[in-house]
């Protein structure tokens, strides 16, 4: 989800990937968790829980901007991006990262985020695309 805090700040992690072999700047993104009887997590409920476990911070405003698939030739991870805004700290009851994720959160105001993804310095597909999308909603 592209996180957009009060100052205009755009909430990205930085988290190491192994494919990769290096830490990449990300918007906060997750799986879609399987449940015990074989449903799939709804992509709603799942960006909330994402966003306050990898940030700290819930949405008090949620808007889906769209779906996209990553790679069909060879996966059919289906991704759903959404524009959260309204920002506050998850203080109460916070959710916390699962035990296998190490995350940085970086707050850069949303114009220099988008600037750094033209530059190639940030280098993930969902942060381009939703950081181009904010761009595009703005206007910029």
């Amino acid at each position: 989800m592209i996180a957009v805090d009060p100052d205009d700040h755009v909430l990205l992690v930085r988290q190491y990937r192994s494919p990769a072999e290096r830490a990449l700047l990300e918007i906060p993104a997750g799986t879609l968790d399987q449940r015990p009887d074989g449903t799939i997590e709804d992509p709603d409920l799942a960006a909330r829980r994402e966003l306050e476990e990898e940030t700290g911070f819930r949405a008090g405003s949620w808007q889906l901007l769209g779906r996209f698939w990553t790679a069909p030739g060879f996966t059919s991870e289906l991704m759903h991006l959404y524009l959260a805004t309204e920002l506050s700290l998850a203080d109460e009851g916070r959710l916390e990262l699962d035990e296998d994720e190490r995350l940085h959160l970086v707050r850069i105001p949303w114009r220099d985020a988008v600037a750094a993804a033209e530059r190639g310095e940030i280098e993930d597909a969902k942060s381009i695309i939703g950081l181009f999308w904010l761009a595009r909603l703005r206007g910029a």
